[in-house]
């Protein structure tokens, strides 16, 4: 049974002088196994205080929203240990933070959203309760060597390694992809993209040019999806699903939680 994303309340210290503020800490998804063992982070664990009118404000700001950072800004100020990096927090347990953060600042209901059937396209208002959000069941048949996952694509038979990504890595693949766009507004590379920043070696070679040639003019669109269901099912991190019936035609399917506009502000008029 999956494990829902674990809140252990506790009365904690911030690091600003003389300013004491409530504390919580969060199961990770990833258990800490892939963290460094002087980090922190390899306790499977992280402490967080409690957001304050501050963090609001950072929320708030538009410069920080135009370059999309305010998000990151508000999970710097709130994780206690400083010594943690948010660029360093693998992609799943940084979800399972922004999840955990946002129900501790404003409690589990999410909504009202408009959600569209899937199959009717009808327009259904509703709300998600963020306690269901739970971590993704670990795949232990799978073991990493080093933090590397192996894998033969199924049908070239070449074998990879791949690396769990970080936020440092999304936000380099976001870079690229905002940089190709720019050259043509019709790019769609996010999946090669993607590949080429999660995959470290192909057979025994690890340099770059032959993984990026590799990716662009020899992975088949077979070996391709293989390789990212194996990704997904390595990845430790949050499944954002929930159950949803449709009020119109009553299909049921689970469907992810949308981040809008008004998932920190509650109340904004968007």
């Amino acid at each position: 049974m999956n494990d829902e994303i674990l809140i252990t309340r506790s009365q904690g210290v911030n690091t600003q002088p003389s300013s004491i503020f409530p504390t919580e800490t969060i199961e990770l998804p990833s258990g800490g196994k892939f963290y460094p063992t002087e980090s922190s982070l390899s306790k499977g664990t992280i402490e967080v205080k409690m957001m304050t009118a501050k963090e609001e404000d950072i929320l708030s700001n538009p410069n920080l929203l135009k370059k999309g950072i305010a998000v990151d800004k508000v999970l710097e100020s709130l994780i206690v240990d400083k010594n943690i990096k948010i660029d360093d927090l693998l992609t799943g347990d940084k979800n399972a933070v922004i999840f955990s953060v946002r129900r501790l600042a404003y409690g589990d209901t999410y909504g009202p959203l408009q959600i569209k059937c899937p199959k009717c396209d009808n327009e259904n208002k509703t709300s998600v309760n963020l306690q269901d959000i739970q971590n993704q069941e670990q795949q232990t048949e799978y073991e990493s060597i080093n933090g590397l996952f192996e894998f033969e694509l199924p049908y070239s038979k070449v074998r990879v390694k791949i690396k769990l990504m970080t936020g440092n890595d999304e936000k380099q693949i976001e870079s690229e992809l905002t940089a190709l766009q720019k050259i043509n507004k019709q790019n769609t590379s996010e999946i090669t993209t993607r590949l080429k920043k999660c995959i470290v070696q192909i057979n025994n070679e690890t340099d770059r040019k032959v993984i990026t040639s590799f990716v662009d003019s020899q992975l088949t669109s077979r070996d391709s999806l293989a390789l990212r269901q194996f990704i997904r099912k390595v990845t430790p991190d949050i499944d954002s699903t929930f159950n949803f019936t449709c009020n119109s035609c009553g299909h049921e399917e689970r469907v992810a939680v949308p981040i809008t506009a008004n998932f920190f502000w509650p109340d904004a008029r968007v």
